[in-house]
């Protein structure tokens, strides 16, 4: 359900040019979360069989659950999973370990369950997906045609940052109205990504929006070589000089140096929150557009969880950004949405223990928690 609540945007950084692009449920701020509901949860974590505190930051997300749906009692029962697949021209600058088809590969991997998100989907129980934004290669029909495919083929890709803007404007509009498309009819949102070359463009876009140079956020990736890694580097340094001058707004600063499924995870983040929906955000990339969401559209902050901390040097960076501490640590760097799910059952637990333990009046125990 879409919050309205009437309240004009306003940020100084939103200085778009691409005034076709400053579209009306962009920049509608979400509806805060409910502070009633949040302070009686909290209250009755104080009154629940344990001492106060001691289930720590499980305590806390109960909390925060109970603020997104309006409840002091909160229930995590329909997740929606969806990876957003797209190939970069950046990848023509030798970025990757891996060539371009391995995208369209992976989206087979994907619909099939052999991919390790369709794994722990499928463990965990939520609604999965995958949707191609735009592959070099052509998806084949049977793959197409899954019932686990949203097949939308917007373009081959976005173009080579290092020689022109990833995307239009009008590319760019769709793929974020691709993926709000996706955020919706669940009690929690997480988005994942497939996309050979997307880390060197996720490190072109962080050093944009953070100022930081591509040795702060250039990493390995899947896994290239020193002399891959000086490429990436080299590559993300050129692209940041042609378009550095002209990225003067959140917006065109992922138009330029985005990609059609990091867009997509833009517009799927604003448009949760926009709808009453948290969104449980991955790694590297997932933060990228998590940050350019949030430049956007300010209240979207409120609606977000990080679900790990990866491997990629630039993720410290755009966490830090955000003030957000992730739940999980384990030296992830496979994106996908992966270190999302590995960290959903927390949230079940985090529920689960607040609605289902007793007080101690129910539980008829003496005196009050120790």
């Amino acid at each position: 359900m879409h919050h309205d609540t009437g309240t004009p945007f306003l940020a100084s950084d939103f200085k778009c040019q691409t005034s076709s692009l400053s579209s009306a449920w962009l920049n509608q701020p979400p509806t805060p979360p409910s502070q009633a509901a949040r302070e009686t949860a909290r209250q009755r974590q104080q009154q629940l069989t344990k001492p106060p505190g001691s289930l720590g930051r499980l305590e806390q997300l109960a909390v925060d659950f109970a603020g997104w749906q309006g409840t002091p009692l909160p229930r995590l029962e329909r997740v929606r999973i969806r990876v957003f697949a797209a190939d970069h021209g950046i990848a023509a600058e030798g970025v990757s370990a891996f060539p371009q088809a391995v995208t369209v590969e992976m989206i087979r991997n994907f619909a099939r369950g052999g991919a390790a998100i369709s794994v722990l989907a499928r463990r965990t129980g939520a609604d999965f997906g995958v949707v191609n934004l735009g592959t070099v290669s052509p998806l084949p029909e049977i793959d197409a045609n899954h019932p686990a495919v949203h097949d939308r083929q917007l373009a081959q890709g976005s173009a080579n940052i290092c020689r022109e803007a990833a995307m239009d404007e009008a590319l760019l509009a769709a793929a974020l109205a691709a993926g709000a498309e996706e955020a919706t009819d669940c009690d929690l949102f997480i988005g994942g990504e497939m996309g050979i070359a997307n880390t060197a463009t996720t490190a072109a876009l962080a050093s944009a929006l953070l100022d930081l140079s591509a040795t702060q956020t250039v990493g390995t990736g899947t896994g290239v070589d020193n002399a891959g890694l000086a490429r990436k580097r080299d590559a993300v340094s050129r692209a940041l000089a042609l378009h550095s001058s002209h990225c003067h707004s959140p917006l065109e600063t992922l138009r330029r140096l985005g990609g059609l499924e990091i867009a997509a995870l833009v517009g799927a983040y604003i448009a949760a929150a926009q709808r009453g929906i948290p969104s449980l955000v991955d790694g590297y990339i997932c933060t990228a557009a998590a940050l350019v969401a949030c430049r956007l559209n300010p209240g979207v902050r409120d609606w977000l969880l990080f679900g790990h901390r990866s491997r990629e040097p630039g993720h410290r960076h755009l966490l830090a950004a955000l003030d957000a501490e992730p739940l999980l640590d384990l030296g992830l760097h496979l994106g996908e949405g992966s270190g999302a799910a590995t960290a959903l059952p927390l949230l079940y637990s985090a529920c689960d223990l607040h609605r289902e333990m007793a007080t101690f009046a129910e539980a008829a125990i003496s005196g009050s928690a120790p």
